[in-house]
């Protein structure tokens, strides 16, 4: 039997974020069959290999994460320049997403070599599954900030984004950042909050703001790694004064067709809606001249 080598370049390789059976017959082949294997934690992965039965035969596994990048970079890349199939692995869920591994995949790139993703778990898009609130248009932030100054100000930037935002957070730090959340964004928010995602003490804690803050303040202990997924923005309720206010300025430019499209894509209602409100306003204006 012939037995297909693997490509050479990086492997960028996703694994469980809680239970080990959450990782991929591809990704299983490819801890099996690199040539070189780089994890974020050694024991961490070491660990993951046993439990699924792969053998190093050898191999090295070697140490990459923030601390040692710059020294290690050099060394990976001079491996991967020589044709070798190198496979990295983070702690948990999908390199390079609020990962050392970026780094070192851009490099890679600049050296022109290939660069492989085998897909897998993911805390994103887990939470995402898990929180109830929509998943159309979302937006990941990856941690919001060690100090509560910094996390005001990178929740100012996004106050008016019109989407789902998923933040990474320590148990630690959890209700400090709810705390901040609720200065810019107000109480009424729904959030939810996500912790020990496929593990055994899985849980996800739903409501508004104010909710969430006072059922984890009730508790002795909050612990686990945690993902706090925040409801878009509440929409606006449009009244037919609104709408009759900015087609007033609109007629003065345009026809009653073309006036009533514009509005109503700019205030997102029925194209019937804003007509008939721009035919009464002609018509009132009409009957006053």
């Amino acid at each position: 039997m012939i037995v297909k080598k693997l490509d050479s370049g990086l492997h960028i390789l996703a694994t469980p974020i809680g239970t080990a059976n959450d990782i991929t017959i591809r990704a299983l082949n490819i801890l099996r069959d690199a040539d070189i294997l780089v994890a974020e934690d050694t024991r961490v992965l070491r660990k993951l290999m046993e439990i699924h039965g792969i053998n190093l035969n050898g191999r090295k596994v070697l140490s990459y994460h923030d601390h040692n990048g710059e020294a290690q970079r050099p060394k990976i890349i001079a491996l991967l320049t020589e044709g070798k199939a190198v496979a990295y692995a983070s702690d948990a869920g999908t390199p390079l997403i609020a990962d050392p591994g970026f780094s070192l995949a851009k490099i890679a790139i600049q050296n022109n070599i290939r660069v492989h993703a085998a897909p897998g778990a993911s805390a994103v898009l887990t939470a995402l599954c898990l929180a109830g609130l929509p998943t159309d248009n979302f937006f990941f932030g990856g941690f919001l900030g060690s100090k509560s100054s910094q996390r005001l100000k990178n929740l100012e930037k996004i106050q008016d984004l019109d989407a789902t935002l998923v933040y990474y957070e320590s148990p630690k730090r959890t209700l400090s950042t709810l705390r901040d959340i609720s200065k810019i964004f107000g109480n009424g928010r729904s959030i939810s909050v996500c912790r020990e995602m496929t593990k055994k003490f899985e849980e996800v804690i739903r409501g508004n703001v104010d909710e969430v803050i006072n059922e984890i303040e009730s508790r002795n202990t909050f612990k686990g790694e945690v993902v706090i997924v925040m409801g878009p923005p509440s929409k606006k309720e449009i009244s037919d004064d609104d709408i009759s206010s900015a087609l007033k300025i609109a007629l003065q430019e345009y026809r009653i067709k073309d006036a009533a499209s514009q509005i109503s894509e700019q205030f997102g209602v029925s194209k019937k809606r804003t007509y008939e409100i721009a035919l009464k306003i002609k018509t009132e204006f009409n009957k006053s001249n």
